[in-house]
């Protein structure tokens, strides 16, 4: 897999939460930083299909999270 560098600014508590997290966990750095990104932009990717879907959902009646647990369990 072919990968790039990416350089970005962190506070200095910020810089020392992520030095503690890679520590503690053996962990390098950048893995935690990719860990972090990745599950971010999935985040991100849910909240906007929800947000899209949401009017469809509401039209056929369901309005709630329960509204739709209620019909798939």
């Amino acid at each position: 897999m072919k990968t790039s560098a990416l350089t970005i600014r962190l506070d200095r508590d910020l810089e020392r939460q992520l030095a503690r997290a890679a520590k503690r966990s053996g962990r390098s750095r950048s893995e935690i930083v990719r860990d972090a990104l990745r599950r971010q932009l999935a985040l991100a990717r849910f909240q906007d299909l929800r947000r899209r879907i949401l009017p469809l959902a509401e039209a056929a009646g369901y309005l709630t999270d329960e509204d739709v647990f209620a019909d798939v369990s």
